[in-house]
């Protein structure tokens, strides 16, 4: 068996080395790790003399910067670039627009659409920015749209009033207003449409693509990328960082327990490793890491549980405002948020009663411990004598006379062994 496969590869390797047209796919949003991706896929077909590539998007847009990484990494490539949006049902909205726009070929399927990219900025606290900077941002993706639309040919005020107006475009209605170059329901259509055609690089120049009978191949993303890709998932970034903050909590109150620690520190290292990559709002951080200090002080402090409704309020809210992405599959769903807000307050409060109880439970060792419990006068106290208590023998001091044989129980505990006893 191992012998087949390694000679499938042998047989395989020739045509994946060889192979003239390259396909990558981007289904999720655009940010650090969907740019390192087209990136080092377009710096690897330039090394291998790729005839085409053929980057498929189905996107609703993402960050700023790792649009521009991408489209600048396009523009500049030897290879020449066409953007699929497909299959059926897909889009390429906001920044996925962009990248597309920027491609040497513009390629929609049938039932896609594409546009809505006005941009959306928050401010440091996550709400939108003033009216003036609004427009300073707008102005400038219009201007960075229309000049790709202008070197590339394609109907400029279209792509103008998609940032401007947020219009979106059916395919039809993009192939008739001269913003894309085809409709193709596969990329093996696009293939055969582009097979003797003449296209016109970024940079004026000409280049006529042969594609007929050449052969193919897919590059997936790396397991790192696949990786760093499910970890960006918002909203498991949130969750992850719920749970670390709660294995270490737990760690606090409860010391020694050790696997909620480590189980806690794991998943908060892996969620610092995912707020590397989304666009986090500080504030909401600061007032999460607030809750959790409200949460341990409510253990050392005596506040009849108002730390802990603050702690709760600070964690609601912070975690609304933890992340600042323009799109909303860049921020954790509410209804992630709440469930999981909800849940981590049950266990705070739950594992404070236990807390609580563990305080007003009475000692059973100890001076302490002694105090409140019953025995045996085995000598007459007047006021002095011996009592039986706690399997003990203790010499004693009485409030009153105390006959042998009655019962007495313990209030103070004196100086030495002896002890303060009364009449039961």
């Amino acid at each position: 068996m191992k012998g087949r496969i390694l000679a499938a590869w042998i047989l395989l390797a020739p045509v994946l080395a060889s192979a003239t047209v390259i396909k990558i796919r981007v289904d999720a949003p655009i940010h650090p790790v969907t740019a390192e991706y087209v990136v080092k896929s377009l710096e690897r077909a330039d090394r291998e003399a790729v005839e085409l590539i053929i980057l498929t998007l189905d996107t609703p847009g993402g960050l700023d910067t790792s649009m521009r990484q991408i489209i600048e990494a396009v523009v500049n490539a030897k290879t020449p670039v066409a953007a699929f949006v497909g299959p059926s049902g897909s889009r390429a909205a906001s920044a996925g627009f962009f990248i597309a726009m920027a491609c040497d070929v513009f390629v929609m399927a049938p039932g896609t659409s594409t546009g809505s990219a006005h941009p959306v900025s928050l401010s440091l606290t996550g709400q939108a920015m003033d009216k003036t900077m609004e427009e300073k941002v707008t102005n400038d993706a219009a201007a960075y749209m229309r000049s790709l639309a202008e070197k590339r040919g394609r109907n400029v005020r279209m792509a103008e009033d998609a940032v401007r107006k947020s219009l979106s475009y059916t395919e039809k209605e993009a192939l008739d207003g001269g913003l894309i170059d085809l409709v193709a329901g596969s990329e093996e259509e696009i293939l055969a449409r582009l097979d003797g055609r003449a296209i016109r690089r970024f940079d004026g120049s000409e280049r006529t693509l042969a594609l007929a009978g050449k052969p193919s191949a897919e590059w997936p993303m790396t397991f790192r990328q696949r990786f760093l890709l499910t970890i960006a998932n918002p909203n498991l970034a949130y969750i992850l960082l719920m749970i670390g903050l709660l294995g270490l909590y737990f760690e606090f109150s409860h010391p020694g327990a050790i696997l909620p620690g480590v189980l806690g520190g794991i998943s908060l290292l892996l969620a610092v490793f995912a707020f590397q990559i989304l666009p986090i709002n500080y504030v909401g951080l600061a007032l999460i890491l607030l809750a959790v200090i409200l949460f341990i002080l409510e253990i050392k402090v005596q506040s009849f549980g108002m730390l802990a409704v603050g702690g709760i309020a600070a964690m609601i809210i912070g975690s609304l405002m933890l992340i600042k992405a323009p799109i909303t599959e860049l921020r954790p769903s509410l209804s992630y948020v709440l469930p999981v807000v909800l849940a981590m307050s049950l266990i705070v409060i739950f594992l404070l009663s236990l807390v609580f109880k563990a305080h007003r439970r009475r000692p059973m060792t100890g001076r302490e411990g002694l105090i409140g419990e019953t025995g045996t006068a085995r000598t007459d106290l007047s006021p002095t004598g011996r009592v039986f208590v706690h399997g003990g023998l203790w010499e004693a001091e009485a409030d009153g006379p105390v006959r042998a044989g009655e019962k007495v129980k313990v209030v103070e505990f004196l100086d030495g062994l002896r002890i303060r006893v009364g009449k039961v």
